[in-house]
């Protein structure tokens, strides 16, 4: 009967420390100043103080992601459907799509690892059904996303 009344005691303690750890994440937000996305951490990888769902999960490393590539990223690919975006790592997985008046299905992986607004920061991978494309096609990607963060850039008026 005492082991019983422990064994749940354990379970409820146990479920309330991981349920106040999850609040370590509520501060996600778009800092407009800086134009980047920060996720409450600082960009070496540094873990949130405090936050007891860090002790179970290991941590989750997190970039500044510059949110200009980020949105021309995903107005540029807006054909392909998203399967995963997350902006605390800057990685965006699409699925399957054509793009408008093309015939071949493409599938891409952008990965935005820099806060500058700068050809080093995004990594495109693009792939049909049959493989990898070729790297003239890939590129022409990544200079159609750069483009259209510039645009961007200059129409938030930050030079």
């Amino acid at each position: 009967m005492i082991q019983s009344r422990i064994r749940i005691l354990a379970l409820a303690v146990t479920g309330l420390a991981v349920l106040a750890g999850c609040g370590a994440f509520q501060d996600a937000r778009l800092d407009p100043d800086v134009g980047q996305i920060p996720a409450g951490r600082e960009a070496t990888g540094n873990r949130n103080e405090g936050s007891l769902l860090d002790a179970f999960t290991g941590g989750r490393d997190t970039v500044k992601v510059n949110r200009f590539l980020w949105t021309a990223s995903l107005e540029v690919l807006d054909f392909l459907p998203i399967e995963a975006a997350d902006p605390f790592t800057g990685l965006i997985s699409t699925g399957y799509g054509t793009p408008p008046g093309g015939g071949t299905d493409y599938r891409a992986t952008v990965l935005i690892s820099d806060p500058a607004l700068d050809a080093r920061a995004l990594k495109v991978s693009l792939q049909t059904r049959r493989g990898a494309v070729d790297a003239a096609t890939q590129r022409a990607v990544e200079d159609a996303i750069l483009n259209r963060a510039r645009q961007l850039r200059i129409e938030a008026g930050r030079y």
